[in-house]
């Protein structure tokens, strides 16, 4: 096998090396190839031949190259310098664990970092081993090719490479490394880096760099960090509705964590909501709750402050004038926000955005108070009412009842029908999420068994969330017990 695969143009390097340090990744004892993603593989247009494919894919050449044991023709490895505010505190930061190959350019010119998640230490580990557990890079396999199939803009998951190595934590586990796939991997965290270590000069590089890889309509902007600053929280308030829409908890909202693409990554402690509950948080140590359900925007808020706060000596030259720019900029966020979730609301509900009146408003607070009071299940509430059937238990109530009745009237009212908001609800409600439960269930199933079976089952399940496809039944249900003390961890 060839080891051009990738078709690599690396513009990072052009940065200078502040930005970032060339370290290879570290051998690894027996690298096998167990996850190999063929849907991204024809995405990127990536270069393998397809003669045998069982064979040629599952090649131990390929299992050197998405090791590291090797490297792919054109590749510039490399770790990149970050900083970040990690639980609202400020720290230099880099890729500890994690190796840019390099910035594969697709068939349809668009693109992507390569990413070698777990591939050895770096010159920013702080004494950490630079390694990853096959459970923890099956799991970020797994959420982030539900949240692409959710349709919410995510990093992917290429491949997972076993290493014949052991990896160290709580206890010992199997390791493995990732192939993670980004537009790129310039966070919040970076412009933190780059305004606090580095000079002005580097800081109006960067922004230029940035504007010109991800919103290149904005490279002739009169002033383009304020420019940066906009369109990232544009994407920003996108994202959180999302998550918002499917009960996603991120559980770790670090600056170094939010892409400046607005892409969900860094799975770590994520978890899915069952149970309605504003409050919840599965993240081991996020103790006081900062990074809950409902904090998620202001989160996101408080973050995009720490971007703006970076691009300050570049906004203007007079700090007060460039803080009240700053400051016009981060306030279209409340109201944007507001806006954005309740259209996603209102039509979980059946609703199109010019229908959303002060009753329609109304309607959903009513209906997340009940959800609230009664722990209903998030995703399958919703459904319940897309199929108008009661079926039993908390849907049986008077109140539920009741306000299946005042929904209808309000459709009637607007001129919409139960059949046109079924069609409506049919594309922002999911059938199934990645349940925690069933996250465990299947990531025992490989670490105790070495079986993909259940694994693959899952996925694919995952992977159409809105078609009603065979055996879906069995991932839909929420834990019989709920989540009693499920936590999630950082898996670092």
């Amino acid at each position: 096998m060839s080891n051009h695969i990738f078709n690599f143009n690396t513009s990072y390097a052009s940065l200078g090396n502040s930005f970032f340090e060339l370290v290879n990744p570290t051998p690894v004892k027996t690298p096998q190839l167990l996850l190999l993603n063929q849907a991204l593989v024809k995405e990127l247009g990536l270069q393998m031949n397809q003669g045998d494919e069982r064979n040629e894919i599952f090649s131990p050449e390929l299992a050197l190259l998405l090791s590291g044991n090797k490297l792919f023709e054109g590749s510039e490895p490399m770790a990149q310098a970050y900083a970040g505010h990690q639980f609202g505190y400020f720290n230099m930061l880099g890729d500890g664990r994690a190796i840019l190959l390099g910035e594969h350019i697709s068939p349809k010119q668009k693109r992507f970092d390569i990413q070698l998640k777990g591939s050895g230490p770096t010159p920013y580990s702080r004494r950490g081993d630079g390694r990853a557990t096959l459970r923890a890079m099956l799991r970020e396999y797994l959420i982030s090719e539900a949240m692409h199939g959710l349709g919410i803009p995510t990093s992917r998951s290429l491949a997972v490479v076993t290493t014949g190595e052991k990896v160290f934590r709580e206890e010992i586990q199997d390791g493995a490394i990732l192939t993670r796939v980004m537009q790129s991997h310039i966070r919040v965290g970076s412009f933190e880096y780059v305004s606090h270590y580095l000079t002005k000069e580097d800081l109006i590089t960067y922004t230029n760099y940035t504007l010109a890889r991800h919103y290149p309509t904005e490279v002739t902007s009169p002033n383009p960090a304020l420019a940066l600053l906009k369109q990232v929280l544009i994407q920003q308030v996108y994202l959180i509705v999302n998550w918002m829409r499917v009960g996603f908890i991120h559980g770790v909202m670090n600056t170094d964590n939010m892409s400046i693409a607005g892409e969900t990554f860094d799975y770590g402690p994520c978890a899915f909501m069952n149970g309605y509950d504003p409050a919840k948080v599965f993240s081991s140590i996020d103790t006081n709750g900062r990074y809950a359900f409902a904090n998620q925007p202001s989160i996101a808020h408080w973050n995009l402050s720490c971007l703006a706060n970076a691009l300050l000596p570049i906004i203007d030259e007079d700090q007060t004038k460039a803080i009240e720019l700053a400051k016009e900029v981060l306030n279209l966020f409340p109201n944007l926000y507001t806006e954005e979730y309740t259209a996603m609301m209102g039509a979980k509900i059946g609703f199109v955005k010019d229908q959303l009146s002060d009753e329609v408003v109304a309607l959903i607070k009513a209906l997340l108070n009940w959800m609230k009071e009664n722990q209903a299940d998030y995703t399958n509430t919703f459904l319940q009412i897309q199929s108008g059937i009661i079926s039993e238990g908390i849907y049986t109530s008077s109140f539920f009842a009741e306000w299946l009745l005042k929904r209808e009237a309000l459709l009637t009212k607007q001129g919409s029908s139960l059949t046109q908001a079924k069609a409506l609800m049919q594309l922002q409600n999911p059938l199934l999420i990645p349940r925690n439960h069933w996250v465990e269930t299947v990531l025992d199933s490989v670490s105790f068994t070495n079986d993909l079976t259940q694994f693959n089952s899952f996925l694919t399940a995952l992977q159409s969330p809105y078609i009603q496809t065979p055996n879906i039944e069995k991932y839909q249900a929420p834990p019989e017990n709920g989540d009693g003390f499920y936590a999630t961890y950082c898996g670092t």
